[in-house]
C-alpha cells in the first residue's frame, strides 16, 4: 500500500468520525442516555453505514453519509412526531409495565414482556431491595431499567417526616480544574480573580497551579484539594464569606 493511499484512508476515516459524532449531537442526549429499540435500531445502522466506505476506499464517501443522513432526518421527525403523539411514542419507544403491585407479582404482565424472575429480583438487589413483600410498586421502563418505589413503612426516614426545617443546599460550584480558572463559573456567582488569589494565600498557596481541583458550595463553604503528587497536602474544606 502506497503512502498516499495511507492518508487517504487516515483523512476519510477522520471524516467519517467527525460526521457521525456531529450526527450524534445532532439527534440529542437521550441516544447516548438511553436505547430505546428505535435508538438501538438507527445507532446500528448508522454504525454499519460508517464502516462502508471506511473497509473500501473505492466506496465514495457520499455512499455512507447520505444514508446515514437519512437516517437522522428519520430520527429528528419521529422524535417530534413522538412529542406531539402518545400513539406514536407508545408504537416506537413503548410504554411502561408494572410489574409489582402492592407487594405481589403480576405474572401476566411478566409473562406478556419476557420478563423473567432472575432479573427482577437481580435488579430489585441493584436497588438495595432484598424482599419482594417490601416493593409498593416496581416499573420496568422502556429503556428496560426497574422503577422501584418501596412500601412507605420501609423508606428511608427523611427531615420532612420528622419535621426538621432544613435549608437549602445548591450544587458546588467548581472555580479551580487541574490548576486553570474557570472563570464562567466565578463570573456566575459574582466572584473574580483576585477574591480566588485571596482566598489561596489564606490556605498557604501562592499559586493557581497548585491546585488539582476547589469549589464553593451555597453556604460558602471553600473546598480545597492540592496537586497532591508535587505538594502531598490533604483536601482543606474552610469556610469562607464571599
Amino acid at each position: 500500500m502506497e503512502l498516499q493511499e495511507v492518508w487517504v484512508i487516515i483523512a476519510r476515516a477522520l471524516i467519517i468520525y467527525f460526521s457521525v459524532l456531529v450526527i450524534m449531537r445532532i439527534m440529542g442526549k437521550r441516544e447516548i442516555g438511553k436505547l430505546s429499540p428505535v435508538d438501538l435500531v438507527v445507532a446500528i445502522m448508522i454504525a454499519e453505514l460508517a464502516a462502508i466506505p471506511m473497509e473500501d476506499p473505492s466506496i465514495p464517501l457520499h455512499h455512507g453519509l447520505i444514508p446515514i443522513g437519512v437516517l437522522v432526518l428519520a430520527e429528528v421527525g419521529f422524535s417530534y412526531l413522538s412529542m406531539k403523539s402518545p400513539v406514536t411514542r407508545d408504537w416506537l419507544n413503548g410504554s411502561p409495565t408494572v410489574i409489582i403491585e402492592n407487594g405481589r407479582l403480576l405474572e401476566g404482565e411478566m409473562r406478556r414482556t419476557r420478563y423473567n424472575l432472575n432479573d427482577l429480583l437481580a435488579q430489585l438487589r441493584e436497588k438495595d431491595v432484598f424482599n419482594i413483600n417490601d416493593v409498593e410498586f416496581a416499573i420496568l421502563e422502556t429503556s428496560g431499567k426497574l422503577s422501584v418505589l418501596p412500601k412507605s413503612q420501609r423508606r428511608p426516614v427523611t427531615a420532612e417526616d420528622l419535621q426538621i426545617p432544613t435549608s437549602y443546599e445548591g450544587l458546588p460550584t467548581p472555580l479551580i480544574l487541574d490548576g486553570k480558572v474557570d472563570y464562567r463559573n466565578l463570573r456566575s456567582i459574582h466572584l473574580d480573580e483576585k477574591w480566588l488569589m485571596t482566598e489561596l494565600q489564606k490556605h498557604g498557596f501562592a499559586a493557581v497551579e497548585q491546585v488539582f481541583f476547589a469549589s464553593l458550595d451555597s453556604k460558602g463553604a471553600f473546598y480545597i484539594c492540592p496537586k497532591a503528587s508535587v505538594y502531598g497536602r490533604k483536601p482543606e474544606r474552610a469556610q469562607v464569606s464571599p
